[in-house]
């Protein structure tokens, strides 16, 4: 969830607590604990506007923390090992076993 959220303010930009809410799909008080979350690490940041309403914005690190996220996803799907039962062959090449 805590990257879903990170996802959702580098798409949309700043956001209500009720905006991420219905985007994520989750209750308040388990969203709010989220933001803490991200807000402790320094990956949001909570910012007040007009008469004291409250939106969360994504930092400059957290943008970065995504990106390497991303990229570290990217990575290891390149690099996932097939499931099944494999062989090696002769060729030193993974082959589904038959048996």
């Amino acid at each position: 969830m805590h990257v879903e959220i990170l996802e959702i303010l580098d798409h949309c930009g700043p956001l209500k607590l009720t905006q991420v809410m219905y985007i994520v799909n989750v209750n308040c008080s388990i969203l709010k604990q989220a933001l803490v979350f991200l807000t402790k690490q320094g990956l949001v940041e909570e910012k007040i506007i007009k008469r004291d309403r409250k939106i969360y914005a994504m930092t400059q690190l957290g943008a970065t923390v995504l990106e390497q996220f991303k990229e570290l996803i990217e990575v290891s799907s390149l690099v996932e090992e097939p499931k099944g039962p494999y062989v090696f062959q002769r060729t030193n090449s993974l082959a589904r076993s038959t048996s």
